[in-house]
C-alpha cells in the first residue's frame, strides 16, 4: 500500500502534519482564567518574556550545528534557556505547572473487560481506526527517513515490530504508539540517524520520569516550544510551493487535499483520500493519451498473403486501452464515415490492459462487420487474441513482430516468484515489443 503514495501525497503528509503541530503549540499561551475558569491568553507581562525565550531556543538551535556537532543543538538550548529564566526571574510557565511527570514502572494485568461479542464491537471500530493512522504515519514517517538518509528498511519488520509493542502496551497499561515524525526529525537533525536513536530517546524519558522528573518539571515550556517550532520549520516542504507553477495542477490540488484532510480529519483517510484522487488523475491524464492516425495503403504490406491491390484505411492507434479509454477509443473510429471497405488497426504502439480494453474492440468488431466493412488487426498480444470473441478471426497473427503482454496473466509466475506453472511467451520465445526494422 505504501508503495502507491506519490509525491504529492506524501508532501501533503508532512505540510499537514507541520500544521498541526504549529497550531497545537498555541495552547501553551494560555493560561487559567481567574474568574469563570476556561483558558484565556497570557498577560504581556508572561507574553513578552516567553517569546524573547522561544526566540533563544530557536537561535540556538539553528546556530550551533555551525560550531560544534558535540552536543545536540535541541538539548543544548533547552539547558539554556532553563537557566536563563532562573536568572531573569520573570513568571515563566514550566512543565511542573502543567502536570508532574513523575511515575514509577508500570505492573502486568490483564485488561477487566468482559471477553465477549459486545466488547469486540465496540473496541474493533476504534481499534482499527487507530491501527490505520499508527501504521501510515509510521511507514510514510519511514519512507521520509529513508529517503533522507538513502537506506532501504523493511516495512514488513516494521508494521510486524509495531503491532507487537503495543500489544504488550496494552498489558503494562500504557497507550499505543507509533513513529513521531517530530521526535524523528529531531533525532535526525542531532545526528542520531540510526535506530538507536529511537532506544535512547525511550530509555532517557523512562529514567526522567523515574529518577529525574523535578528536572524536567523546571524546563519552560518555552524552550519547548522553541524546539517544536524549529521541527515545524524542519518538517514543513517549502519546496511544495514550487509545484505551483512547476508541476501539474492535479498534483498541487493534491497536495491541498491531503494538507487539509491532515488537520481536519486523521492521517489514514487524508492519505487514502490523497491515494484515489491521484489513480483518479492518473486513470483520467491515460485515458486522454489514446489516439488514431488514419492513412490510406494502396498496395500490399510485409506478411499480407493475400495478393488484393484494394486500398485498405490504415489506423495506427496509440496509448493506452483500458477502462478509462475504452469510451473515448470507440469515439475516434467511426465504420459508417469509413471509405475503404478493408480496414486495418494497427496496435503496434497500443496496449490493451485490461477486459474493458477487450471489449472495445470486440465492440468495434460488431460495427464494422454490420457495416459491411472487412476488419483486420495487427500488432496484437496472444494473449488478447485468446481473450477476444467477435474480433478473434480477424487478427493477423506475425510472429517477428507481434508484441507479448497479459492482460489475464499471472506475472507472479511470469516472473518466477509464484510456485505455480511459469507463464510464457508464445512458442516459449521473447518477442520484442517494438517491431523488428
Amino acid at each position: 500500500y505504501i508503495r502507491l503514495v506519490p509525491q504529492p501525497v506524501m508532501l501533503g503528509f508532512v505540510n499537514g502534519l507541520a500544521i498541526v503541530i504549529f497550531m497545537a503549540q498555541f495552547k501553551s499561551f494560555q493560561v487559567p482564567a481567574a474568574v469563570g475558569g476556561g483558558m484565556v491568553w497570557m498577560s504581556p507581562l508572561q507574553l513578552y518574556p516567553m517569546i524573547g525565550l522561544i526566540g533563544v531556543t530557536m537561535f540556538i538551535i539553528q546556530m550551533l550545528p555551525h560550531l560544534t556537532l558535540a552536543v545536540p543543538a535541541p538539548l543544548a538550548a533547552i539547558g539554556v534557556v532553563t537557566g536563563v529564566s532562573k536568572l531573569i526571574h520573570v513568571p515563566i510557565k514550566t512543565v511542573g505547572d502543567i502536570a508532574s511527570i513523575s511515575g514509577t514502572l508500570p505492573t502486568f494485568a490483564i485488561p477487566a473487560v468482559p471477553l465477549n461479542l459486545h466488547t469486540l464491537e465496540i473496541v474493533f471500530p476504534y481499534a482499527v481506526a487507530v491501527a490505520a493512522v499508527g501504521l501510515t504515519e509510521s511507514l510514510l514517517t519511514q519512507q521520509l527517513v529513508d529517503d533522507l538518509t538513502e537506506t532501504r528498511s523493511s516495512t514488513h519488520l516494521e508494521c510486524l515490530g509495531q503491532g507487537l509493542a503495543n500489544m504488550v502496551c496494552g498489558f503494562l497499561g500504557a497507550m499505543g504508539g507509533c513513529a513521531m515524525i517530530g521526535q524523528t526529525m529531531v533525532n535526525m537533525k542531532s545526528g542520531g540517524c540510526g535506530r538507536l536513536s529511537g532506544v535512547a530517546t525511550a530509555c532517557s524519558v523512562l529514567l526522567f520520569i523515574l529518577c529525574g522528573s523535578h528536572i524536567i518539571e523546571a524546563v519552560p515550556i518555552a524552550a519547548l516550544v522553541g524546539v517544536m517550532f524549529m521541527v515545524v520549520l524542519s518538517t514543513f516542504a517549502w519546496s511544495s510551493f514550487r509545484m505551483v507553477s512547476r508541476s501539474p495542477q492535479s498534483d498541487f490540488i493534491i497536495l491541498v487535499l491531503v494538507t487539509v484532510l491532515t488537520i481536519f480529519t486523521n492521517l489514514a483517510v487524508a492519505v487514502l483520500t490523497g491515494v484515489v484522487a491521484s489513480c483518479l488523475a492518473f486513470a483520467w491524464k491515460s485515458a486522454k493519451r489514446v489516439s488514431a492516425t488514419r492513412f490510406t495503403q494502396k498496395d500490399g504490406f510485409t506478411g499480407d498473403k493475400s495478393k488484393s491491390k484494394e486500398p485498405r484505411g490504415v489506423y495506427m492507434l496509440s496509448g493506452p486501452l483500458f477502462f478509462g479509454s475504452a469510451s473515448r477509443f470507440r469515439e475516434l473510429l467511426d465504420p459508417a464515415k469509413e471509405p475503404c471497405d478493408r480496414v486495418i488497426l494497427d496496435f503496434l504502439e497500443c496496449r490493451v490492459w485490461d477486459t474493458s480494453g477487450i471489449e472495445a474492440i470486440d465492440f468495434l468488431a460488431e460495427k464494422y462487420k454490420a457495416a459491411g466493412k472487412h476488419l483486420s488487426l495487427r500488432h496484437l498480444s496472444e494473449d488478447c487474441r485468446r481473450l477476444l470473441h467477435e474480433a478473434g478471426e480477424s487478427v493477423e497473427v506475425n510472429i517477428s513482430e507481434d508484441p507479448w503482454y497479459g492482460v489475464a496473466t499471472d506475472y507472479d509466475s511470469a516472473l518466477g516468484q509464484s510456485p505455480f506453472s511459469k507463464w510464457s511467451p508464445p512458442h516459449g520465445e521473447h518477442f520484442p515489443i517494438e517491431s523488428s526494422k
